[in-house]
């Protein structure tokens, strides 16, 4: 009989254990939760200033005030269409795993996750809906994925992982950010609450499986595994500057402006920042053998 991927770990059990009663203590109804009002104010930021993706470069000093208002409210319905996109798949894989020899340690915590990952996933698709009329569909180019068994375990961890870091680095600080409206600080005030939980658990199970798998690859076996996860690191990080944001939001020749954002040294300086506590941790845990990403 053959072990089971994610095998029996006393550490590992009472983390479980733990963010099981934090789910049921923090558990609400997302369909209650939120005022939904008709309209947004048009005349001020629906992201935070300093986390657009034009914030301090060169292109964005041609802009007016009421422009950069109108790339605020559309590359915040573009990061919501991202993480819709994102929960999907999130959802999507956890389904494929609950209650299969594999993963029976860690099913009880599965049902949470996706409950908590279905709210946030309508109240994501509304706010698009509602204010934007529209989810953005991911047209990024998509990774195939060619590893199989316990290496492809691990890299779906592992992109859920860093799926949820990127965007909790923009819940956390938009959620404490008072300019922004109620409802827009609220809906990442409470995705931040959640996704602190699954942040925790999924670096644990990452961790948890790069053991195992260094115990069983080559280095170069290893070095694939990096080299897929940068790269999704890089779709991630470029598909937050969509042209078809710029465009609605009345931008000339957006495809010209998304490629000098992408380029300006002011966007890799968001990048860095988004990216620190990710990088940090996969090279301390020997995932990652340096924190260099290919280019765009």
């Amino acid at each position: 009989m053959s072990t089971p991927v994610l095998q029996a770990d006393a550490q590992l059990q009472s983390i479980l254990d733990r963010l099981v009663s934090m789910s049921e203590r923090d558990h609400y109804d997302p369909y209650t939760m939120f005022d939904w009002p008709e309209t947004l104010p048009e005349d001020q930021y629906w992201m935070t200033p300093e986390l657009l993706s034009i914030h301090g470069t060169k292109v964005a000093e041609s802009f007016t005030e009421e422009q950069k208002w109108a790339i605020s409210k559309w590359e915040s319905v573009n990061f919501y269409s991202l993480n819709v996109d994102g929960i999907r798949e999130l959802i999507t894989e956890i389904i494929a795993r609950i209650h299969t020899k594999d993963f029976a340690l860690s099913s009880e915590y599965f049902h949470h996750m996706i409950g908590e990952e279905n709210s946030h996933m309508w109240f994501f698709a509304r706010f698009c809906l509602l204010y934007g009329g529209k989810v953005y569909p991911d047209k990024g180019v998509q990774l195939e994925m060619k590893s199989e068994g316990e290496s492809a375990h691990f890299l779906v961890f592992a992109r859920l992982l860093l799926f949820e870091e990127v965007v909790d680095f923009f819940n956390k600080r938009m959620g404490d950010d008072d300019r922004l409206h109620p409802t827009i600080r609220k809906i990442n005030a409470i995705h931040h609450q959640d996704e602190s939980r699954h942040v925790a658990f999924g670096r644990q199970i990452v961790s948890h499986l790069h053991r195992q798998l260094r115990e069983k690859l080559s280095t170069e076996e290893l070095a694939e595994l990096e080299l897929y996860l940068k790269r999704y690191l890089r779709k991630s990080v470029d598909g937050l500057v969509n042209p078809a944001a710029f465009k609605d939001a009345g931008i000339p020749n957006p495809y010209q402006v998304r490629n000098e954002v992408l380029a300006d040294p002011a966007f890799h300086e968001l990048e860095r920042k988004m990216l620190k506590r990710s990088m940090s941790f996969l090279v301390n845990e020997g995932i990652f053998t340096d924190d260099v990403l290919p280019r765009s």
